[in-house]
């Protein structure tokens, strides 16, 4: 949630900044209408019933005195009814205010470059070699199958498309990578080891940017004010919702392991087969909460600490910059991971590490104090996926494949696979 008092102030620098983002300078004119609207509304309902209870005292003593109160009496009934009035129109101009709150995006950093889409991100830096095959290399879910270690025929007949079944060794891959990341990201990284409930109230959606906006991305229990949670990133966050840290408290480092439930509205037809698009998929998410002027310095850290799983695993990956076009509703700069896929020549997307500001921080009222004599401030939030769990089994799958079928166990995994070191029919 941005700030409105500083969009009073400077409106035209966020008409400027958000306009980098497509939003037109009109939906800011409308929100500062109505926020003067509410701001008129209430300083007059304020000035009334200050009046009233004025009025109220002068009649209480006429009436005390047997002197004629009935005037005063009669004006008071018609203040009464415009003080109706006026409180309906504050809760109407309050409201409208919120929603638009609720909707404008976070403004992008200044560093962030433009662009209209992701064919305009930046490439910043490539690690690994890709590999290079004697014979055409498969698709992770064709050598999963054969290897007989992923099921998705009986996945879609007990529940439906996009879910998949883990079977034998491939369950104990996915098993050992969120092992694996976690004791990585604990014992060299600092976090702290989380694991949340996979169901979140409207707040703690409303809190990280969820809802109201992407509301049809998500799995809502029926008739009731839950949702199942698209990642841990909802309770990680809201963890001190509603709070004032002090400061010493920060920074907060969390890594949470979760299932996260994605209705992929609006992907019909994008990778129907596999672990790339699924409605559910494991993750393992990092959060940060710190000081505001610490925040970028802790996106190019959280950002090497996700680099740093692909590199004890051995994958290729780059690391690009998101540029405005791409650039997510709630993100004030973002960078993304992308893993080699042999398969389809190309990298795809396995982590994202995002500042977003004190965008966050306002929706969830999470906040810190410097000492016991100043006043709370707004925390900056971050969030990282260190990594998602299914697409590092497809980079696995695919870049160590072999002719013969089977699939070698990165180095760094083989202890928690139980001392196995390939996969084979």
């Amino acid at each position: 949630m941005l700030d409105i008092r500083a969009i009073r102030q400077n409106p035209d620098e966020f008409k400027a900044k958000l306009a980098r983002k497509k939003v037109p300078a009109e939906v800011i004119d409308a929100l500062l209408a109505a926020d003067e609207a509410w701001r008129s509304a209430l300083a007059e309902v304020e000035r009334l019933k200050a009046l009233r209870n004025s009025t109220s005292e002068a009649i209480a003593v006429k009436k005390k005195n047997k002197e004629d109160a009935s005037a005063d009496i009669a004006r008071m009934r018609e203040v009464g009814e415009e003080i109706k009035r006026l409180d309906e129109m504050v809760r109407e101009q309050e409201a409208a205010v919120q929603e638009y709150l609720l909707t404008l995006p976070n403004v992008p950093h200044d560093s962030v470059p433009d662009g209209e889409s992701e064919a305009d991100n930046p490439v910043l830096r490539t690690w690994g070699e890709v590999p290079k095959f004697s014979f055409e290399p498969r698709a992770h879910f064709e050598i999963a199958e054969e290897l007989g270690i992923l099921d998705t025929e009986r996945a879609v007949k007990i529940t439906g498309s996009r879910f998949v079944l883990y079977k034998g060794l491939g369950s104990r891959l996915e098993r050992a990578l969120a092992a694996f990341m976690l004791d990585l990201h604990t014992d060299k990284h600092g976090y702290t080891e989380m694991f949340p409930a996979f169901i979140a109230n409207e707040d703690s959606l409303i809190g990280t940017g969820n809802l109201p906006k992407f509301g049809d991305e998500m799995f809502k229990l029926e008739g009731l004010p839950y949702y199942l949670i698209p990642t841990a990133e909802v309770p990680l966050t809201n963890y001190y919702r509603d709070e004032i840290l002090s400061v010493d408290q920060l920074p907060v480092k969390f890594a949470g392991y979760s299932s996260c439930f994605r209705s992929e509205a609006g992907s019909a037809g994008k990778d129907t087969r596999g672990l790339i698009r699924l409605h559910q998929f494991q993750k393992v998410e990092l959060v940060n909460l710190v000081l505001p002027e610490e925040s970028y310095n802790v996106l190019e850290q959280l950002t090497r600490e996700c680099e740093a799983v692909l590199q004890a695993l051995e994958l290729p990956y780059r690391t690009i910059e998101i540029c405005t076009g791409d650039l997510g509703s709630k993100d004030a700069k973002k960078y993304d991971i992308e893993v080699w896929l042999p398969a389809s020549n190309t990298y795809r997307e396995i982590s994202s590490c995002t500042n977003f500001e004190d965008f966050q921080a306002r929706r969830a009222n999470l906040r810190f104090r410097r000492d016991d004599s100043s006043r709370p401030e707004f925390a900056h939030t971050l969030n990282g996926s260190g990594l998602a769990i299914g697409r590092t089994v497809a980079a696995i799958l695919e870049n160590n494949q072999e002719a013969d079928g089977s699939v070698r166990i990165p180095k760094a995994l083989v202890p928690y696979m139980g001392g196995i070191e390939r996969i084979t029919k």
